[in-house]
């Protein structure tokens, strides 16, 4: 693996580096293999089909494993149980636990959410009647996030497709915002080859440019006293130290120091002109990939000329548009759900939704906090919302597969029926199962107490509603 002699050079000097032994770690090929536990679903790594070998130390549930499982074939995977997450992203866990003021109710924005790593994260870590804004710029790149978070199973969620400039429009809106930012991507060049050939001072460059951009979108939507979080997977001091003092300059933001444990061995900076704290993460020194992060304190509110100043100054369009081909732009048409149909959905959920709605033939349930800041939105477009629970067939409610792996299903009130780990794997294959002894009608498919999606039970057979676009293609054996 040959490391660009230029990006060599540019690093000579960065607080942290060390040439000789980041170069024998690339070219060593050894791939650190993370997951981070959805402890809403599974408590403790006792429930996994493979073995651990230690905590992530920043990361109440972080773990890192021994060896790379197929997790392709894995049903806990497929159940929201975990995520596959680099290690080193999971530090954004001390920067929400140890900065984050607001101990309730917390309106957050992810603005370059896909594929959902930290988003997922960001429901786990906030607290009670939050919301989770998750924005994806890219409309391809929108399906792997909305499925990733139906996974997860948490409802207090909306799903964006927008520009960072479209939500400039709302003001400040939100309580924190993370920005983990398109980048240059050396972070990533033992992970990804790829990343190496693509590698250029020029898009160094053209990455720190629209890292402002973005920045400069954003920046009015945080609200006084809100918590900005900065990140990238690059190691160029322009896209990290050199943005932490850009921040600083322009927005006259606090930076924010993060307490480290010795142990943990990641590298706390200071920018050159506004001493301003940043954190590395150089795979020499830890367990992970390279990952840059920093945290600011919104001090004030500026005024609306100010922004306009910024936003015309740096915002000349923040790289890709949205696609949004699959509707217009603005607020998802929405009605209020019969009194009725609400009542016949009380055995199937939990207590906490407390709005619903109809989205064309399908019920939508959302807590009060989704269901207010939804429609404080605007004209942003709203890929989804809240949690669908199923359309109506007559009196009959068809269940959706997000009810099935949500938090919010009542599963004592549900016959289930309990697959094995061949049977759950033909399942997630879209696969007739065996359900000898099951009770006839609705019957939530579950592994190890974890609910897959739906069955259908027939006199002589039973339907599989397990989502198509979803299925397992893999037919290697575990």
């Amino acid at each position: 693996m040959t490391i660009p002699s230029e990006f060599l050079r540019q690093m000579d000097g960065v607080t942290g580096w060390q040439a000789e032994s980041f170069c024998r770690v690339q070219d060593s090929g050894e791939q650190v293999q993370s997951i981070r536990l959805n402890k809403a679903k599974i408590p403790g790594a006792d429930l996994l089909d493979f073995p651990t070998a230690s905590n992530v130390p920043w990361s109440e549930s972080g773990l890192y494993l021994s060896e790379r499982p197929k997790y392709t074939l894995d049903p806990l995977l497929h159940a929201g149980g975990y995520y596959v997450q680099e290690a080193s992203s999971m530090f954004l866990e001390q920067a929400i636990r140890q900065l984050n003021t607001k101990k309730e109710g917390c309106r957050v924005l992810d603005l370059c959410a896909a594929p959902g790593g930290k988003s997922t994260h960001l429901l786990s870590l906030l607290p009670e009647h939050s919301v989770l804004v998750s924005n994806e710029v890219i409309k391809t790149r929108v399906t792997i996030l909305e499925e990733n978070l139906i996974k997860w199973g948490d409802p207090n969620r909306i799903i964006t497709n927008n520009d960072p400039r479209d939500f400039s429009a709302l003001g400040p809106s939100f309580d924190i915002i993370l920005v983990d930012a398109p980048c240059s991507g050396s972070g990533m060049f033992r992970r990804d080859p790829k990343a190496i050939e693509e590698w250029s001072p020029e898009l160094v460059e053209l990455c720190a440019q629209r890292q402002q951009r973005i920045l400069a979108d954003i920046w009015p939507c945080l609200r006084e006293g809100g918590l900005l979080i900065y990140s990238t997977c690059s190691y160029s001091v322009q896209e990290d130290e050199d943005i932490v003092d850009w921040i600083c300059e322009e927005f006259d933001a606090e930076s924010l120091s993060v307490r480290l444990e010795s142990s943990w061995d990641i590298v706390e900076t200071i920018s050159p002109r506004k001493q301003g704290w940043g954190y590395r993460f150089f795979p020499d020194r830890v367990k992970g990939e390279g990952l840059f992060l920093s945290a600011f304190r919104k001090t004030d509110v500026r005024n609306n000329e100010f922004n306009t100043v910024i936003n015309e100054k740096y915002s000349s369009g923040s790289g890709k548009k949205a696609d949004r081909s699959g509707g217009k732009k603005g607020k998802i048409k929405l009605e209020k759900a019969g009194r009725q149909q609400v009542q016949d959905l009380q055995d199937w959920i939990k207590p906490g939704l407390s709005d619903f709605y109809l989205l064309q033939d399908t019920i939508i349930g959302m807590p009060g906090s989704v269901a207010e800041l939804l429609h404080e939105l605007g004209s942003l477009y709203i890929r989804s919302a809240g949690l669908a629970l199923g359309k109506w067939a007559g009196k009959q409610l068809v269940p959706d597969h997000a009810l099935a792996v949500s938090t919010m299903l009542a599963k004592e009130n549900i016959a289930q029926t309990a697959l094995d780990l061949d049977a759950a794997i033909a399942f997630l294959r879209k696969e007739e199962v065996p359900t000898e002894g099951s009770k006839p009608g609705w019957n939530l498919a579950t592994y190890k107490n974890l609910g897959l999606g739906w069955l259908k039970v027939l006199p002589n057979r039973s339907n599989n509603y397990y989502p198509k676009e979803w299925r397992i293609l893999m037919q290697n054996q575990r």
